[in-house]
């Protein structure tokens, strides 16, 4: 798109959404198409989009202090280094925290490898008014679960359609779910991997599990078309952002977090007391 060319949410949700038929290998991840021009134009729009955001989650948190029970859950999924992290702080860092809960679905403990794989996932799902992000998430279970043969496949297998049902309830108890698989390729997974290594303030980052895990690649390409295909919905599609410029990563989420809160378009509460007889108080007060 042109330079200071106006983009709706709608058009960029639309372009990103993955669909009956898509191939996640067909998707760019250096795409850039519906970006409103260069990185800089783009980075102003997205201050600009993070501002609306900001602006829309108060009134959601404003709507569930109220009594509301609508909320919003941003599911965020991906490979190593792809930039889950960095989108909470650019993109989820813009909210207020005071209506931000964010979980890291890491290696199940014993207690929750004692429940039924859901149970972990429930009890982290956003209350009324509350911006939820999962990093990582159910998704895990026919993922990790799957390319290394944590369980046998007839019974990750059943998890698609449970996972489908799961979330559907979630959706019409009223969250609002949006679902973002973040795509890197491989080169840009090794530059990302070499940067940390450069860097002493980034060592913390660095796992050196990484690189075992990178040699599955191909086995985890192959798990996420099929959790791709299998559980976009119409009640929660798939968005797969491309994810190797995370200007342009940090732009389609702002976007897709926008375009979720205009559709929810949360509203202020009215007021549960007299407003003429409390200005009154607080003018006579000393």
């Amino acid at each position: 798109m042109g330079k200071g060319s106006v983009v709706e949410p709608r058009a960029v949700a639309a372009a990103v959404q993955f669909g009956a038929g898509d191939v996640l290998a067909d998707r760019d991840t250096r795409d850039t198409s519906t970006a409103p021009g260069d990185r800089a134009a783009t980075e102003a729009a997205t201050a600009e989009l993070l501002a609306e955001l900001a602006g829309l989650q108060e009134r959601l948190y404003a709507e569930g202090v109220g009594g509301g029970h609508r909320s919003l859950l941003l599911l965020l999924q991906g490979m190593d280094t792809s930039g889950k992290d960095g989108t909470v702080r650019k993109v989820v860092g813009a909210m207020n925290p005071a209506g931000v809960r964010i979980t890291s679905f890491k290696k199940p403990t014993d207690e929750e490898l004692s429940h039924d794989f859901l149970w972990r996932i429930d009890n982290a799902l956003p209350t009324g008014g509350d911006v939820a992000v999962f990093n990582r998430s159910q998704y895990e279970d026919v993922l990790v679960v799957r390319v290394h043969d944590l369980v046998p496949e007839s019974e990750w297998s059943t998890r698609y359609d449970r996972i489908n049902e799961f979330e559907h309830r979630v959706v019409d108890a009223g969250t609002h779910l949006v679902k973002v698989m973040l795509h890197i390729s491989k080169d840009e997974q090794k530059q990302r991997l070499a940067e940390r290594l450069e860097d002493p303030t980034k060592y913390w980052k660095y796992n050196s599990g990484d690189l075992g895990e990178r040699a599955f690649w191909d086995h985890y390409a192959e798990a996420y078309q099929d959790a791709l295909t299998r559980c976009s919905t119409d009640a929660a599609p798939w968005y797969v952002v491309p994810g190797d410029r995370k200007w342009y990563r940090d732009w389609v989420i702002a976007n897709l977090l926008v375009g979720a809160l205009r559709d929810m378009s949360p509203t202020y509460p009215p007021a549960d007391f007299d407003v003429e007889e409390q200005r009154r108080l607080v003018a006579a007060l000393d």
